[in-house]
């Protein structure tokens, strides 16, 4: 037991310990290493940079397409928007066209009357309170802006 005991404080012994110690950790980090290299090898980074490079080369197109295809889809909608336009002037112009619906309409926007008859315009009291000054000129019938330009011309003159 003395010659064990002796080896097992000698340099030596106490060296080869140490250094099989030391190989043991070095084995256990280059298998950590070897473990964390096997999970991205040469043919997955490869497949990540034509991925990348795909995804790069299609973005731009594919911005463009859904720019254009919502384009379209407003450029459709103000078509359909042009069309019942188009349809509604079509049956105003063919309402014009009918001699009791112009006579209508000059009687109701001029303010004309047929000769012998009495033309009245009913007021309502509200709007009667309102100046003249405070009414835009679209508002009141024409021959009420022309008179105001009149009065307006005279009291520059003055």
């Amino acid at each position: 037991m003395a010659v064990k005991d002796r080896d097992r404080f000698s340099t030596a012994t106490r060296l080869k310990l140490l250094g099989e110690q030391t190989a043991a950790r070095v084995y256990r980090s280059q298998t950590k290493r070897q473990a964390r290299r096997s999970r991205l090898t040469g043919r997955a980074a490869l497949l990540a940079l034509v991925l990348c490079s795909l995804i790069v080369a299609l973005a731009y197109p594919i911005r463009q397409y859904v720019s254009q295809r919502a384009e379209i889809s407003e450029l459709e909608r103000q078509q359909e928007q042009a069309r019942q336009r188009v349809e509604q002037l079509r049956d105003l112009k063919a309402r014009w066209q009918d001699d009791s619906y112009a006579e209508q309409q000059i009687r109701q926007r001029l303010h004309y009357v047929m000769p012998g008859e009495t033309g009245y315009i009913v007021i309502d009291p509200d709007a009667a309170k309102q100046s003249r000054a405070e009414l835009g000129a679209a508002d009141r019938p024409w021959y009420s802006n022309v008179w105001d330009g009149v009065d307006k011309s005279d009291a520059s003159d003055q």
